[in-house]
């Protein structure tokens, strides 16, 4: 059961658009307001999980990053590869 109020202001236009797309779905438009909100919600909690991915795996190539040296003069050109290599070498000795 519903208890709580929000309420905000919005343009004309938008609000047309939402009155007209609940229309469609034959919805009223508290109900598609909610599906708006659940799904962007749900959306905004995944890019918040990416994003920690991210920071991992930014940790763990930082561990790479200003060490590759030798005298190979294409390494600059080879390094994704190298990089990944070093990385699957460091999953495996666990």
């Amino acid at each position: 059961m519903k208890t709580e109020v929000y309420s905000w202001r919005l343009s004309e236009e938008l609000k047309s658009d939402l009155e007209r797309e609940a229309r469609l779905r034959k919805l009223p438009v508290s109900a598609l307001l909610d599906l708006a909100v659940r799904d962007w919600l749900k959306k905004s909690g995944e890019d918040i999980a990416g994003d920690e991915q991210q920071r991992k795996l930014h940790a763990a190539v930082e561990e790479c990053v200003g060490v590759l040296a030798g005298s190979d003069p294409l390494r600059s050109e080879k390094v994704r590869e190298t990089v990944r290599k070093r990385l699957n070498a460091r999953r495996r000795a666990r």
